[in-house]
């Protein structure tokens, strides 16, 4: 493919331009599951498609066949749907391998003279160079508006846009409104957004001439590949890096970063400040030097911050008023004038700036008084407190030494069953910190119920039956996280969180949930996790964490309770296998153990674990094609019910692959998502998991096999253990009408039936 375009030439759909070294590919694409047709750029040398501007995204091609990109006889790039002509601009054209596609003239050569470039008219995406800003001289400005949607490219409602006035800064809008200000540029970074310094990543620039105002962005190492997006899930413009060992984009930095960058959310001289685990809004003098006073204050009590606060003295601008010194703040708005109320302040820690309000003179005078005269009531109330407070110290120093040996027995977890030289690295949190990144466990978040209590999302505090609690939170960097609880005043589960601590603290794998730390104070035992936003298992499979488990990772892992909701799914629907507390650990030459102990969900189980107690990964892979069965049918295993006959979900699905019948196990919405071939081999392959005997049921790496290969060739499952139908010898009539179903067969005729 060649990286330039000329007006002998038209690129149609299928075909493509390639920058000249590969960094960039501009052809026809369908965003998501769309069917419509766009003219975009996107990177070409990353396996994720990633597109950063796109034509058309106003008028959308719906016959690809009809699609051309051509240069007119007047010279002007055009987008042609059949004869219509759907976008174009006002020679011939080059795509450049910093992403801008441009017009040059052809007498002109390689000037770097362009008659049109697409960096003039960014869509979501502001790539490195690239200027995001106003040309005073044209008028031409260049912002960034998110898509619709992620199948929909069409102009959404956020905007990123420089805001021209007295000291122009980056605003961002939603629709015709006003929601983020930078604050004004200071020579390094705006004075509202201190992340935006320089870096050994990134250098950040903000040009204000005569000519035009911009911002722009540039990665000190060239070979990184770097995009500034506009979200248009949510109000946050985001800095990606992409990540070469994840093969994913890694996000960098993102605005607005919290609730303080809200526009005007303090009002008139308010000053919104973050402290480490909670958000508190104060007046901006009232803490220091009372000089402002709530203008509502019922309304400010009541968290309505809006109205702002009004001075005590008004100003009459006469001899003697001067000005306060007040330190780290983002500067107010400034697209008027600093003579009126001053609007949006925050304070901004070892990253803003200083400013100065004008006083009155006699608030002046009022304040060096204070100054100047000691308070004795003060005084007086001081030192007794400091006299009472050592007194207090002293006394909870006595009965911490007494219970400190009991304290360290509590907090050890079985010292005897870990060996001296296991380091398991793993961070432990404070009591008080945990409790204040989930609002002191709330009961208004409760998310569900597990096998040994409630889960929860933020703020709960459980009642005494629970056991295990899972409650999600956020630190003070604004990780989300999942805490599971042992409550303290329950014998059960000790032994299960000791193991859960072991196994996942040694075990990383993208389809594992990971675990973060820990927290042991006294009575409580409590695990951090990395937080599911979507919560269990319903459609995705998760062969391949399970594979790691079982073959792949140090410790060979049988987990022995292997169900739907102990697959959790993370933001982007990617599945992790959790809840490792009945899980048991293998020698390399163990393959199979045995317990007195049957622990575990009925439904889930193999037979020979249920019935004595036998347990190996062949058990997991039991459980495993149940979970294959549920997903296809859309039902649950345990209280499968249907109104024809007593089967279980085993049981029917083993009925209809005998009669020939399989796809009628399968939920409409599999269906119509699925291809019917991919349908019949994963309930063929579910079959195979669930069989009787445990030597013949595949091994995971086996599964994994038959699941990313269509042409590897399956067995014929046999009878699956917990197989139960209404009576023997309606099974057994059925089981002499055995049809050989082949999977080959199958996808052959339904593909001559398409």
């Amino acid at each position: 493919a060649t990286d330039t375009l000329t007006s002998t030439q038209s690129l149609a759909d299928g075909s493509t331009l390639i920058s000249k070294h590969g960094s960039f590919e501009l052809g026809f694409f369908s965003p998501g599951s769309s069917r419509n047709r766009y003219l975009g750029i996107w990177h070409k040398n990353i396996p994720v498609r990633t597109v950063v501007w796109v034509a058309n995204r106003r008028a959308p091609i719906f016959n690809n066949s009809s699609a051309l990109l051509m240069i007119d006889n007047q010279g002007n790039l055009v987008l042609k749907n059949g004869g219509s002509v759907v976008w174009s601009t006002n020679s011939k054209r080059e795509l450049l391998d910093s992403g801008n596609l441009v017009l040059t003239d052809a007498s002109d050569g390689r000037s770097g003279i362009y008659l049109w470039q697409s960096f003039d008219y960014p869509t979501d995406t502001l790539l490195p160079g690239m200027k995001l800003g106003v040309n005073l001289k044209t008028g031409l400005d260049r912002r960034l508006t998110s898509w619709k949607n992620w199948d929909d490219p069409s102009p959404g409602d956020f905007v990123w846009k420089i805001l021209v006035h007295n000291n122009p800064e980056s605003t961002m809008w939603k629709g015709s409104k006003f929601y983020f200000r930078s604050g004004p540029w200071n020579g390094i970074t705006s004075s509202g957004t201190p992340q935006l310094k320089p870096n050994q990543v990134f250098s950040f620039n903000f040009v204000h001439s005569d000519d035009e105002v911009y911002h722009t962005y540039d990665p000190k190492n060239k070979s990184v590949i770097s995009r500034a997006v506009m979200n248009q899930t949510n109000y946050k413009r985001e800095l990606y890096i992409w990540d070469e060992a994840s093969q994913s984009w890694s996000l960098f930095t993102y605005l607005p970063t919290d609730y303080c960058d809200s526009y005007g959310l303090c009002g008139a001289y308010g000053n919104c400040i973050i402290t480490d685990l909670l958000m508190e809004i104060a007046s901006l003098l009232t803490r220091q030097f009372a000089r402002f006073n709530p203008k509502s204050p019922d309304n400010w009590n009541s968290g309505n911050w809006s109205q702002g606060c009004v001075r005590n003295k008004s100003l009459n601008c006469q001899d003697g008023d001067g000005f306060i010194k007040f330190t780290e703040l983002k500067l107010p708005d400034t697209k008027y004038s600093w003579f009126n109320n001053l609007i949006d302040i925050r304070q901004i820690p070892s990253g803003g700036q200083d400013l100065y309000i004008r006083m009155s003179a006699s608030e002046l005078a009022r304040l060096e008084n204070e100054k100047d005269e000691p308070d004795e009531k003060i005084v007086a109330i001081v030192i007794p407190v400091i006299v009472l407070a050592f007194a207090f110290l002293g006394v909870c120093y006595y009965f911490c030494q007494r219970r400190l040996k009991k304290l360290k027995d509590e907090n050890e977890i079985d010292g005897s069953d870990q060996s001296s030289e296991e380091d398991l690295d793993l961070p432990l949190f404070d009591f008080v910190t945990i409790s204040h990144a989930t609002n002191k466990f709330s009961l208004s978040n409760r998310l569900g119920r597990g096998g040994f209590g409630p889960v929860y999302k933020l703020n709960f505090q459980p009642a005494k039956f629970c056991n295990w609690c899972f409650i999600q939170g956020i630190l003070a960097d604004g990780h989300e996280i999942a805490v599971k609880r042992l409550q303290s005043n329950s014998g059960q589960g000790l032994k299960e969180f000791k193991n859960e601590v072991k196994l996942i603290a040694r075990l990383q794998h993208r389809n594992l949930v990971k675990l973060l730390g820990s927290c042991i104070q006294g009575n409580e035992r409590m695990l951090i996790y990395e937080y599911m936003p979507n919560k269990s298992l319903d459609f995705f499979i998760f062969a391949r964490g399970l594979l790691y488990l079982h073959q792949d990772s140090r410790l060979r892992i049988i987990h022995r309770d292997l169900k739907a909701s102990n697959v959790l799914l993370d933001a982007d629907m990617n599945p992790k296998i959790s809840d490792f507390g009945m899980a048991k650990t293998f020698r390399e030459d163990q393959t199979e153990g045995n317990t007195k102990r049957v622990v575990g969900t009925y439904g889930y189980m193999a037979l020979e674990y249920a019935t004595d107690g036998l347990f190996s990964v062949k058990s997991d892979v039991f459980s495993f094609g149940i979970l294959i069965l549920e997903i296809i049918s859309g039902q649950k295993s345990r209280g499968f019910y249907h109104p024809n006959h007593s089967l279980n979900l085993i049981g029917y699905a083993w009925r209809l692959w005998k009669e020939g019948s399989p796809l009628e196990l399968a939920a409409p919405i599999i269906l119509d998502s699925c291809h019917v071939s991919e349908v019949i081999r994963c309930i063929h392959i579910s079959l195979l998991c669930v069989q009787l005997h445990a030597e013949d049921r595949p091994s995971m790496a086996s599964v994994v096999l038959m699941l990313g290969s269509e042409t590897a060739l399956l067995p014929q499952p046999k009878e699956p253990g917990f197989f139960k139908d209404k009576d023997s010898t309606e099974a057994e009539s059925s089981s002499s009408n055995q049809v050989s179903l082949s999977t080959n067969e199958i996808s052959l005729s339904l593909l001559e039936a398409r």
